[in-house]
C-alpha cells in the first residue's frame, strides 16, 4: 500500500494509520534473573518477542489495563508496582507516513497469582534469562527498556 488508506477505512478501532497515537501499557515481570516475554501472535510485529501488554480501553485506568492485558496474554494475575518508562513507537511505511503510532507506558509488576499460559494476542509466553534475551527477535527498543528494568527493579518493591 502506498500512503495512508482512504479515511473511510480509518475507523476509531483502526491501528493502522491512526488519526491520533494509541495508548498502550506493558509489563516487566521479573523472576530472579528472568523476565516474562510474550511472542506476538498478530500484526504488527507478529512473531517477535515483547513485553506482555496492549491497548488501554476507554474508561479503564492504566493499572486496570496492564492487569487485564497480562491476564489475557499470560494467564497471570499481577500487581503493578510503578511506571518504569514511557516509550514511543512510530512505525513508518516506505513513503515515511506513520503507519502505526503507539505511546506505551511500561510498568514494573509482580506476579500475584494465576498459571502461565499463552492466550489472546500471544502465540507464546516464557520466562527468559537475561543472558538469553539477545537470541530472541525482540521488538525494536524493547531490549533497552528491559535492561533498564533489570537495573532498577529493586526500587519497585
Amino acid at each position: 500500500m502506498t500512503g495512508p488508506p482512504d479515511t473511510a477505512l480509518q475507523g476509531a478501532d483502526s491501528r493502522r494509520y491512526p488519526r491520533y497515537p494509541l495508548l498502550g501499557v506493558g509489563a516487566l515481570i521479573f523472576e530472579r534473573d528472568r523476565i516474562l516475554m510474550a511472542q506476538r501472535g498478530k500484526p504488527p510485529l507478529m512473531g517477535q518477542w515483547s513485553l506482555p501488554g496492549g491497548l488501554v480501553e476507554t474508561g479503564e485506568s492504566l493499572a486496570e489495563a496492564v492487569r487485564r492485558e497480562v491476564r489475557e496474554e499470560t494467564g497471570l494475575e499481577i500487581e503493578p508496582l510503578g511506571v518504569l518508562e514511557i516509550f514511543e513507537r512510530i512505525m513508518r511505511n516506505a513513503e515515511g507516513t506513520a503507519e502505526y503510532h503507539y505511546v506505551l507506558i511500561d510498568y514494573i509488576c509482580r506476579v500475584a497469582g494465576g498459571a502461565l499460559a499463552a492466550g489472546d494476542d500471544a502465540c507464546g509466553v516464557e520466562w527468559v534469562r537475561r543472558r538469553d534475551l539477545a537470541a530472541l527477535d525482540i521488538t525494536e527498543g524493547t531490549l533497552g527498556v528491559i535492561e533498564k528494568g533489570f537495573r532498577n527493579r529493586r526500587k519497585y518493591r
